[in-house]
């Protein structure tokens, strides 16, 4: 296999381009006399997504991961309850339920798609069912229609992962502000970034709101009451003793558990800022790339692409397609690819096989689909905005080539190509 730093196409190391404006807005920061930290950027950054996404409330964090672990932290989860989940997708959007005694049922895929199949979801909800973990896998929109009306009929919260799909929508209304939560990463290699790392939930529940502002500020989450027979005892407060008010005006009647730091600086914030009016242009550049790949694959038979319903746009995190003529022909159309310079990564391995899922009593078998198409016929290749025009160019036509190397000989014969 090459090394890294040798492919002529890379698959995305940066999901998005920083230039000259990103930078700009860093000095306006270093150079300003305001606090590098929970100051006005953060604030810009967040009403900013807010009313991108449609979500009454976007909160920043400090990553992805953080996003997803304070939303599970709203659950209230007991033991007992159940969670049903994507079992396509990254590790962290269900690990922190490794944390809880509740049991997880891996919710088997649309092979179109690769996102939660609603027709399996309906058999896994049960009377303990808490919440749906989901994916808009790669950037396109899960089927919410379908989904939420299942939740909504049984009172169940629904958790959108939305890593892959900031620029997509489904209905006209963007991931995030489809369910309950919706939780944001701005890892280097996702649609924005906010130097590396970063995060954002959004909701519409203010008490929600209220405690992700608290457990992010290193606060403890807990249930408060307003004390009234502490008179004559509270002293005078200076502006810098504000948080000793708390001890004589209020009193804790329940702690759910403590809170962290989950910050983003300022000068992440400013960065996401100026991201976020680069998105459209990321996004179209990103579909422009997934047309280009859609039609290469489509000359030949033994392949399939991933289907945008009617109804949904996709933003293309990932390009993901099918090579349906079998194992061997998909090992060896990667191959290909490799030794032409092209890096191909497979998102993701089916996490219903991780070794700590197994421990809790899942295995192969449990959602046959996904096993089948990540096993056997699943390729992505790379597709994002940091790709010139000559490297497209030449993982097209390595597209090409590889597809007819690695279909020749299946079956004993040639494949015919449209």
């Amino acid at each position: 296999m090459n090394s890294a730093a040798h492919y002529l196409v890379p698959f995305q190391r940066r999901g998005s381009i920083v230039g000259q404006a990103d930078l700009a807005a860093l000095a306006d920061v270093v150079h300003s006399p305001d606090p590098l930290s929970a100051g006005v950027w953060r604030e810009r950054f967040e009403q900013r997504f807010a009313d991108l996404t449609g979500a009454r409330h976007a909160l920043s964090v400090t990553s992805g991961t953080v996003a997803l672990e304070l939303a599970v932290r709203l659950l209230d989860l007991a033991p007992g309850d159940e969670v049903i989940a994507t079992p396509q997708t990254f590790q962290a959007t269900v690990q922190p339920l490794l944390d809880h005694q509740v049991t997880v049922r891996f919710c088997d895929v649309d092979p179109d798609t690769l996102n939660m199949d609603p027709a399996v979801l309906e058999s896994l909800i049960t009377p303990r069912t808490r919440a749906i973990l989901l994916v808009h896998y790669g950037g396109l929109p899960a089927d919410m229609t379908r989904v939420l009306a299942l939740a909504r009929r049984s009172g169940i919260v629904v958790v959108e992962d939305c890593a892959h799909a900031l620029g997509a929508a489904h209905r006209g209304v963007s991931p995030g502000a489809l369910g309950d939560i919706g939780c944001f990463s701005f890892h280097s290699t996702k649609n924005i970034t906010t130097l590396g790392e970063g995060g954002m939930i959004t909701l519409n529940r203010a008490d929600w709101a209220e405690r992700v502002e608290r457990l992010r500020g290193n606060e403890v989450d807990g249930v408060f009451v307003p004390v009234t027979d502490r008179a004559g005892e509270e002293p005078a407060l200076l502006p810098w003793m504000r948080f000793s008010a708390d001890v004589y005006r209020r009193a804790a009647v329940g702690i759910r558990g403590a809170g962290t730091n989950a910050t983003l600086s300022e000068a992440a914030a400013a960065v996401g800022l100026v991201q976020l009016d680069a998105l459209e242009r990321f996004t179209e550049r990103r579909r422009w790339i997934a047309g280009r790949l859609d039609a290469a694959v489509r000359e030949f038979p033994g392949t399939r692409v991933q289907q945008v319903p009617e109804g949904s746009s996709h933003a293309y995190h990932l390009y993901t397609f099918f090579l349906t003529a079998g194992r061997e022909a998909r090992e060896g159309f990667v191959r290909a690819l490799d030794r032409r310079g092209v890096e191909v990564q497979l998102r993701y391995f089916p996490l219903h096989l991780l070794p700590e899922w197994r421990l809790r009593g899942h295995g192969p078998g449990e959602c046959p689909q996904a096993e089948r198409i990540w096993f056997d016929e699943q390729v992505n290749l790379p597709c994002h905005p940091g790709l010139s025009d000559d490297q497209v160019d030449h993982l097209v036509d390595s597209v090409g080539h590889a597809l007819r190397e690695a279909l020749i000989g299946t079956g004993g014969r040639r494949l015919a190509v449209r």
